[in-house]
C-alpha cells in the first residue's frame, strides 16, 4: 500500500514538473529571464530525481536498487547547485535585466502551493516505508518550492521596483543548501535512527515503521 502510494506521488510530481518545465522555459525565452529559464531546467533535474525513485520502486524490492537511487538524487541537487550559480553570478556579474512575464509570475505562484504539498505527502510516505530515497526526494520537492519562491520574489522585485539583482542572490542561498542536502544524500543521512523509549528526540527526520509521520 505505502509503496503504491509513493509510486502515485511520485507520478504526480513528474507529470508536474514536465508541464512546469514546458512553461517555465517557454516563458523564460519569451522575457530573456535567466531565472525562469533556470527554474525550467530544475524541474528537469527533479523529473530525473522523481524517475530514480519511480525505478527503485518498481523493482520487487525496492531496497535493493535504494542507494544507486540515492546517488542519483545526490547529483541531482548537486547539478541544480552548480547551474542556479553559474547563471545567478552571470546575472550579477552581467546586470541582466528581464521582462516582465505575468505567464512566469502565475506559474511560480502556482509552484509555491503545489509543491510543498507534494513533499509533504512524499515525505510521510516515506518516513512510513523506512525509505531513505524517497524522504531525498521529498527534499528535493520542498527545496523546489524554495527555487519557486524565490524565482517568484525576483520575478516581482524586477517587475515592481526594478530590484533585478533580487532574484540572482537568492538563488545562491538556495544553491547552499542544495549542496547540503546533496551531500546528505549521497552519505544515505536523509533519515535517522527512531527515537527509543526515554530518549529526547532531536527533530531529525526519522523512517521506517513507528516514526512520526
Amino acid at each position: 500500500m505505502l509503496c503504491a502510494r509513493i509510486r502515485l506521488l511520485v507520478a504526480a510530481t513528474i507529470a508536474y514538473n514536465v508541464v512546469e518545465a514546458v512553461v517555465a522555459i517557454t516563458a523564460g525565452t519569451v522575457a530573456s529571464s535567466i531565472a525562469l529559464i533556470g527554474f525550467g531546467l530544475d524541474s528537469v533535474i527533479e523529473v530525473s530525481s522523481a524517475a530514480a525513485v519511480a525505478w527503485q520502486f518498481a523493482a520487487p524490492d525496492p531496497e535493493r536498487r535504494e542507494r544507486v537511487a540515492l546517488r542519483v538524487i545526490a547529483w541531482s541537487f548537486f547539478a541544480l547547485a552548480a547551474y542556479v550559480t553559474v547563471e545567478a553570478l552571470r546575472t550579477l556579474v552581467g546586470g541582466h535585466e528581464a521582462d516582465r512575464s505575468d505567464v512566469g509570475i502565475a506559474l511560480l505562484a502556482l509552484s509555491v502551493v503545489v509543491m510543498p504539498f507534494l513533499s509533504w505527502a512524499q515525505r510521510r510516505a516515506g518516513r512510513e516505508l523506512g525509505s531513505a530515497s524517497a524522504v531525498a526526494g521529498s527534499k528535493q520537492t520542498l527545496l523546489c518550492s524554495y527555487l519557486s519562491a524565490a524565482v517568484l520574489l525576483g520575478l516581482v522585485l524586477n517587475a515592481v521596483l526594478g530590484w533585478w539583482w533580487a532574484d540572482p542572490v537568492v538563488a545562491l542561498a538556495v544553491a547552499v543548501v542544495a549542496v547540503r542536502e546533496g551531500r546528505a544524500a549521497l552519505r544515505g543521512e536523509t533519515c535517522c535512527p527512531p527515537v527509543r523509549p526515554g530518549d529526547e528526540d532531536d527533530g531529525c527526520d526519522r523512517c521506517g515503521p513507528g516514526a512520526e509521520a
